[in-house]
């Protein structure tokens, strides 16, 4: 055929092919039986290719009627803009998709019941306390009801932010039991997905900071006393108590502690290994592990599937309260658990020569050059192993230590320093 088409023309032909009627429309013959109409056209420089129908239910005059509708549309006129009419019925049906998909989506909370059910033979008691007691109190009221594609990092903001400060441990096994479900329930090959409940950047800024602290001074036992303390403190029974030994021959500071997690340690390396986030100065800090700080993770672990080393006998976190209440216990009330750090930071400068980078890098202190935080890897992280096996040697000698090179009282130290 050649020049516009006739409705008999339409009729017999059976050729394969593409036949042009004029103005963008085409007859395309696929078979005797199977014909359709299709306007052509191009936008932003791509060839478009615009379904019409059938010629079995469009006859060639509605055709042309249907093409020129579709081009006043890809072409506009002085009060309508242009449309890519292929693209916008290709969103229209992944709008529909979408739609359908959403519909049928389970609850968040549906969700996370078909999980719990799945891994519940795989759980410890506490994981099977944990789990569902945690999302119910804190998840559902907020995202409970939401399918999981209306979950926006905006909700997993709004339930943590009341629990962020205060029980920021908890927050976190939250988050990250609600990034797991979501995780579970979508699609791995879209390449559009990000989990709302991933703790970006983005929602790190916008939860709340944990207040700066009032400068305090903390009274600090005098290190020749640190040995006879340390042979009390060892018959001294409780996780909290243990919780104590770690602190003081680690020389962490008390929330380093109570947060940490099992998968920050290190056991091939012996190196607890705790992330910048949790650190006061926002920086990444190895902990070098001794031996007796290895007999206490042993000792914790034990079979236990609790993902904090040292939890309370609720499965949680313990409060800051609990070293002091083992301190007061054995007759230590006048000193603190922080004060801990400057016995260790006076035994290291007055009864030790390691150099003030391998000192700091060990208290964690921000670091105030490249070589202090050199410190922290590689062969100069070795100083510091050395450093802390020499501290435990001397926490376990019990016996007289050597005078300072100066006589040194047992001094206080200010949070805004150690």
């Amino acid at each position: 055929m050649s020049g516009k088409l006739k409705s008999l023309d339409v009729e017999r032909e059976t050729k394969r092919g593409k036949y042009a009627d004029g103005g963008g429309l085409y007859l395309v013959v696929a078979s005797a039986t199977a014909k359709n109409w299709a306007y052509r056209y191009w936008k932003d420089g791509k060839e478009r290719w615009h379904g019409l129908g059938s010629f079995k239910d469009v006859s060639l005059k509605d055709a042309r009627l249907a093409r020129d509708a579709a081009r006043l549309r890809v072409k506009g006129d002085r009060s309508t803009a242009g449309v890519d009419i292929v693209q916008e019925r290709r969103n229209a049906r992944e709008e529909t998709k979408a739609a359908v998909a959403k519909a049928e989506a389970p609850t968040f909370e549906e969700a996370a019941e078909v999980y719990i059910r799945a891994q519940w033979s795989t759980w410890s008691e506490k994981h099977r306390e944990q789990w569902p007691s945690s999302l119910k109190r804190y998840a559902y009221p907020t995202i409970g009801k939401l399918t999981i594609p209306d979950i926006k990092p905006s909700h997993i903001h709004d339930l943590l932010k009341p629990i962020w400060v205060e029980k920021r441990e908890t927050a976190n096994r939250v988050r990250g039991r609600i990034e797991t479900i979501i995780a579970k329930n979508v699609d791995i090959d879209d390449p559009d997905f990000r989990n709302p409940a991933e703790l970006t950047k983005q929602l790190r800024e916008k939860l709340p900071k944990r207040p700066k602290r009032v400068v305090r001074h903390h009274p600090a036992l005098p290190y020749a006393d640190a040995p006879a303390f340390m042979k009390v403190l060892a018959g001294a029974a409780g996780t909290a108590a243990a919780m104590l030994r770690f602190v003081i021959f680690t020389a962490c500071r008390t929330n380093e502690a109570i947060e940490g997690c099992w998968p920050e340690i290190d056991r091939p390396d012996s190196i607890w290994k705790i992330p910048g986030e949790r650190m006061k100065m926002d920086q990444d800090h190895h902990v070098p592990l001794t031996d007796p700080v290895l007999a206490i993770l042993d000792q914790m672990r034990d079979g236990r599937q609790d993902e904090l080393i040292f939890t309370n006998p609720d499965g949680e976190a313990f409060s800051e309260n609990a070293m002091l209440a083992v301190l007061d216990r054995l007759g230590y009330g006048h000193v603190t658990v922080h004060g801990f750090r400057s016995t260790f930071a006076t035994w290291a400068e007055e009864c030790t020569d390691y150099p003030d980078g391998v000192r700091e890098a060990a208290l964690a202190h921000k670091y105030k050059s490249e070589t202090t935080a050199a410190y922290q890897r590689g062969q100069k992280l070795e100083k510091r192993r050395a450093l802390m096996r020499d501290w435990a040697a001397f926490l376990l000698s019990g016996a007289d230590v050597r005078a300072p090179r100066e006589s040194q009282p047992a001094r206080e130290v200010a949070d805004a320093t150690v």
